[in-house]
């Protein structure tokens, strides 16, 4: 898609339910390599991080690669059981940063809720697949706690709805949610990390558009694209009606060997990105995280790609190199 047609006045949004389309996700990976005209491999049989995929990203994978950058995000391998060396299953820290229920609380002056442990996608190299949600995450009728540290503390000035996907909440939940957070005048933003855009574009619904719109603070939703390939013309319309509401858009990607770890591929990614509206934000080196160590990067080649694209790319287009380090106050520069 041409940066022009993002100036387009109207954008409408699609009628298909994209909750029915979340319970129809393929969830078999013989089911899904069948889709793709490939047989079956050395698969795993059963994962403790079940596979879980919607038509709506399938759609943009090509039949017959087994090497697909978006398959490879998103099917189960038997390396996932293997142990590496350095890699657990809080790569991050999170369970030290639980201040209350659902509120993980890293960084100053702001505050991340887990809203909900579902999502539309599982990535093998999710760094919670295995947080215990059903212990942390603040659910419509445990939003109170969350709230009431939010409020006992006018340090924090900005809430980032996380999980899972805060989006697989229904937009009246997320309504409900925000409204109690309007009470509290020392918010002055709200980010939302979300991959639903992206992966089920759908979910920009007139409703959702219609919440955004009307929430009191600036709003910054950071969607997650890890290859070119990732925005087709359904993404770019989406980020579009985003767009058209004030929303402003970044990008996060994560550095995956065999998906995105060559200059080429990531120079695409960031172009892609820009066109379809998201500002290149952050390139994060793999949180190590059990099962995830296929796609584990050193850094110096990391370091090389990035040189690459600052002699390939406008500097707004560079990303960020980046790796969350637990215990630190911010995401540490890899320099």
């Amino acid at each position: 898609m041409k940066t022009d047609s993002l100036a387009r006045t109207t954008f409408a949004p699609k009628q298909a339910d994209w909750r029915d389309q979340i319970k129809r996700a393929v969830r078999d990976p013989a089911v899904l390599l069948e889709k793709l005209g490939l047989a079956p491999g050395d698969e795993p049989a059963v994962s403790r991080f079940p596979m879980l995929v919607p038509q709506a990203f399938i759609d943009r994978m090509r039949p017959g690669h087994r090497q697909d950058p978006l398959l490879l995000q998103v099917l189960p391998e038997r390396q996932e059981s293997e142990v590496a060396a350095g890699f657990s299953d809080d790569p991050v820290g999170d369970g030290a940063s639980s201040a209350e229920r659902g509120v993980l609380h890293k960084y100053r002056g702001r505050v991340l809720l887990i809203t909900t442990g579902a999502c539309a996608v599982h990535c093998r190299y999710c760094f919670r697949q295995a947080f215990p949600y059903a212990n942390q995450h603040a659910g419509s009728g445990q939003w109170r706690a969350a709230i009431d540290y939010i409020a006992s503390d006018d340090s924090i000035e900005e809430i980032i709805l996380s999980g899972g996907d805060p989006l697989m909440l229904p937009t009246r939940r997320l309504r409900e949610l925000t409204a109690r957070l309007a009470g509290i005048p020392h918010i002055r933003r709200l980010r939302i990390h979300t991959r639903l855009p992206v992966i089920l574009p759908d979910r920009v619904t007139t409703d959702l558009l219609d919440w955004l719109g009307e929430l009191p603070w600036p709003v910054v939703m950071v969607i997650h694209a890890n290859h070119a390939n990732e925005f087709d013309a359904a993404v770019c319309e989406a980020l579009q009606g985003l767009r058209m509401r004030g929303v402003h858009l970044l990008n996060q990607a994560v550095l995956l060997a065999g998906i995105n770890d060559s200059s080429p591929r990531l120079a695409d990614l960031m172009r892609r990105s820009f066109e379809a509206g998201a500002l290149p934000y952050y390139l994060h080196l793999l949180d190590p995280v059990s099962g995830a160590h296929r796609f584990d990067t050193d850094s110096f080649r990391a370091l090389e790609m990035m040189d690459a694209l600052r002699r390939e790319l406008s500097g707004y287009l560079v990303p960020r190199l980046v790796r969350e380090v637990a215990g630190e106050p911010y995401k540490l520069p890899v320099l």
